[in-house]
């Protein structure tokens, strides 16, 4: 997905180039194969930037900024041309201050310094920063609109499953997930979500932080999509979900459960009624099989790290503003979530629409719209 000559572009036939960083004016991105003839709603799109939006609630960062998407290009008349959709977000309420030039714990500004020969940008984590998924939930979002043209009864629902040491053991088919976005945390169920919450401002009180996961399903997929090698359908959604910030960790279907449990305990069987039809009798194999989706919902989880960033709490750095570096005994200054799966939900769900899209139009080449 991508090589030297395309380092900031996601995807094959539906692309995502970005750009931006969290201090700079502006993030944005240009999108590229996006399927000419889908009706644009604006309003859904501004919605899901509004979903990962900073400032929403008290349990993610104080940082305060509208998210006002402006489209540029490629849309006319409330439909996509086909040509390529230029975007981008204004950054409104950066605190430039509270960053110097240090090497944090944890944090991308050691690899970045030394990768670009010192030129990097250390405000807020420059590049490396989360708010670069502004333009993933954008492109996420057109490609939401295009599957809803072509794949009615696809439906891609992300939801915060674990807090720290506090996770849900049920199953995803358990909840009804329509309902996820009434949840302040995206939380399907109310119990851990006031446990969730509970952990989220004893973390907050105590000046720590909580790593989480997050759970996506993609009901009701298309069959036949990913490659039986090296671009198998889960190998591409382990890329799309690790390239987002704080991702620790990728499993689908039975995940690391199955590497404890009797080969005869996973079976996903076959059965076939007298017309003909098969059937897959469970879903251990998480929608995926052989790298190709055979129609089963597909699940998975991303693991996200405690964010590094501790304010109030010192530690060791490197300051590099000089031409002799020194290490400083100092507090980490900066407006952070205490736990990050909580706006990486909609990330997420942008990342498995893109992908989703992507494998559909290398399977259905010429894909139109024609206008009614």
């Amino acid at each position: 997905m991508g090589g030297p000559d395309v380092m900031n572009t996601f995807g094959t036939t539906f692309r995502l180039t970005s750009f931006g960083e969290s201090h700079g004016k502006a993030v944005g991105g240009i999108i590229d194969g996006m399927i000419a003839g889908i009706p644009v709603d604006e309003a859904f799109i501004q919605n899901e930037l509004d979903r990962r939006r900073p400032g929403r609630n008290s349990c993610v960062t104080s940082r305060t900024e509208a998210d006002t998407v402006h489209i540029l290009s490629g849309v006319f008349d409330g439909f996509t041309l086909g040509t390529p959709i230029g975007f981008f977000v204004e950054n409104t309420n950066q605190h430039s201050a509270d960053y110097d030039k240090t090497f944090r714990p944890s944090h991308a500004d050691y690899t970045y310094y030394n990768k670009y020969g010192g030129n990097w940008d250390y405000r807020g984590g420059g590049r490396a920063s989360a708010r670069e998924t502004l333009s993933r939930v954008v492109a996420g979002a057109f490609a939401k609109l295009a599957l809803r043209e072509l794949l009615p009864g696809l439906r891609i629902s992300a939801y915060l499953s674990a807090v720290g040491p506090v996770s849900i053991p049920y199953s995803y088919d358990c909840y009804d997930l329509t309902h996820v976005d009434e949840s302040p945390i995206f939380c399907p169920d109310k119990a851990f979500e006031a446990e969730f919450m509970k952990e989220i401002e004893s973390a907050r009180q105590r000046k720590d932080t909580l790593g989480s996961v997050v759970t996506c399903v993609c009901s009701c997929p298309p069959r036949n999509l990913g490659e039986p090698i090296f671009d198998k359908a889960h190998a591409v959604l382990a890329s799309a979900m690790m390239s987002v910030p704080g991702a620790k960790g990728f499993e689908y279907g039975m995940g690391f459960c199955g590497s404890k449990m009797n080969g005869s305990e996973v079976l996903d069987e076959f059965g076939c009624d007298n017309d003909g039809h098969i059937s897959i009798m469970s879903n251990h194999s998480g929608g995926i099989q052989g790298g190709i989706t055979n129609g089963s919902d597909i699940y998975f989880n991303v693991a996200f790290k405690p964010i590094a960033t501790i304010p109030g709490r010192q530690c060791r750095m490197v300051d590099v503003s000089s031409s002799h570096p020194e290490e400083k005994l100092k507090s980490a200054r900066g407006r952070h979530d205490v736990c990050i799966g909580i706006r990486a939900v909609p990330v997420i769900e942008a990342m498995a629409a893109m992908v989703l899209l992507d494998l559909y139009k290398q399977f259905n080449s010429n894909l139109t719209i024609r206008r009614k």
